[in-house]
């Protein structure tokens, strides 16, 4: 039985084999993406060829620094190390370093990005500003010593001398490139003696040009107040910066021709060519206005200006007419029914009907103020009889005349019954009051 191993012990020997295999601690594989579905921290997928799969996982500190997304079938190169689960007693792969196969990580890293902000609509026309046909004062973020500068300066003193240029000096190249170039941008736009901007660099290769490619150079051009025109590389070198900018010129000489469309020779010309369009205009507007007052001043109403009050004065002779005519009618009518109301007042012999009111007024009255009397004797007499029966039935009355009167805590004895032997009672007379004992009680019928 000593020759038979645990799963665990063979497992745990084929786990050392790997960890101490030199040719296994650094593995260079190239496969294909497959299984792969982005995950929060660290990434789980699959290689596999035609003929066989191996698992793979990146940690997150790598996969941040790869510069470009995974896909799902995307063919790459790995570089990592080869280790074995135990308690699955599978293998796989860790991966310390991945790059597209065939093409370069920031050729892929380019276009994912470039799908990106296009689908945001970095990219779209109708964000696009017009260039200003005529410039003061040209912004130019790029490096103080490259050729750049000079080909702007050159070209800008040649085409129109007045323009002023404004350098902001720019690391277009290395670590921190596109921050500066970013901030530079930011910057002009804080300026408001600046008409235009352009932005550029020499050429270079991919990772020569890739600061105008970050993101955050994109945004910043895109955020611009003043139109900007990339200049980036030769001709045949496009950035991301390039399909943002409000112009895309494909050298620095272009960029100044496109910031100064016009010379000064084609200025004049054009200022002579607006001056000569001005006096025609105002030529044929004198010219306008002279044929108005010669056709006016030959009008009839001119040579008769009676005839523009002629209507008027029919009209308000008509209207005199008809108000005399209609105050005049209703005068009479008025004297008409004043007549009427005359006539009817007379038939109705108001003064009489009056005089008979007045008197039967004054029996009425009469006959009230009698009965009012009555009545209140009556109730005067009622009132009195009243008071008199009351009044003979107040115990202070009773008690002046001589009398006296019991009362049993504080009330009233009426009869013997309601006293017994014993009890103590008060007796309320004239001039005063005596608290006495009962010693005895006697009933008598009465």
């Amino acid at each position: 039985m000593s020759d038979y191993l645990s799963v665990s012990s063979l497992t745990k020997y084929l786990k050392l084999k790997f960890d101490r295999d030199p040719y296994l601690e650094r593995v260079y594989l190239t496969g294909q993406v497959s299984n792969f579905r982005r995950r929060p921290n660290h990434q789980y997928f699959s290689l596999k060829d035609e003929k066989a799969v191996i698992q793979a996982t990146m940690w997150s500190g790598i996969y941040k620094k790869l510069g470009f997304e995974l896909e799902e079938g995307m063919k790459i190169n790995v570089i990592g190390r080869v280790q074995l689960y135990e308690p699955s007693g599978s293998y796989s792969i860790i991966i310390e370093k991945a790059e597209p196969d065939g093409i370069g990580a920031l050729a892929i890293q380019f276009e994912q990005l470039k799908k990106k902000l296009a689908e945001a609509g970095y990219f779209d026309d109708r964000h696009k500003q017009p260039l200003p046909q005529f410039v003061k004062k040209i912004g130019v973020v790029t490096s103080p010593s490259g050729a750049v500068i000079r080909d702007i300066i050159t070209t800008v003193s040649r085409r129109f001398s007045g323009v002023e240029i404004l350098l902001f000096p720019t690391k277009v190249q290395g670590e921190g490139a596109a921050q500066e170039v970013a901030a530079n941008i930011a910057a002009a736009n804080q300026r408001d003696d600046l008409d235009l901007l352009i932005v550029g660099r020499g050429g270079g290769s991919i990772e020569d040009l890739w600061a105008f490619n970050e993101e955050i150079v994109v945004q910043a051009i895109f955020e611009s107040r003043l139109p900007v025109i990339s200049s980036v590389g030769h001709e045949t070198d496009t950035t991301l910066a390039d399909y943002v900018a409000d112009r895309r010129a494909a050298t620095p000489t272009a960029a100044a021709e496109l910031a100064t469309p016009v010379t000064k020779a084609d200025i004049v010309a054009w200022i002579a060519e607006q001056q000569n369009r001005a006096y025609q205009a105002v030529l044929r507007h004198i010219q306008q206005k002279e044929e108005r007052i010669n056709k006016l001043s030959n009008s009839v109403i001119f040579r008769q200006p009676e005839r523009l009050y002629d209507g008027y004065v029919q009209k308000l002779d008509k209207l005199t007419t008809s108000l005399v005519h209609s105050m005049r009618q209703q005068y009479a009518d008025s004297l008409q029914q004043q007549r009427l109301l005359s006539q009817r007042l007379l038939a109705v012999d108001l003064l009489g009907r009056v005089d008979r009111y007045v008197e039967r007024l004054a029996t009425q009255k009469r006959l009230l103020l009698s009965n009012m009397t009555s009545q209140y004797d009556s109730k005067l007499a009622r009132f009195e009889k009243a008071q008199d029966a009351l009044l003979s039935l107040d115990t202070s009355r009773i008690v002046a005349r001589g009398y006296a009167m019991v009362q049993k805590n504080d009330k009233v004895v009426a009869s013997t019954k309601d006293i017994e032997k014993g009890d103590k009672v008060s007796v309320l007379m004239r001039d005063g009051r005596l608290e006495v004992e009962v010693k005895d009680v006697k009933q008598e019928n009465i």
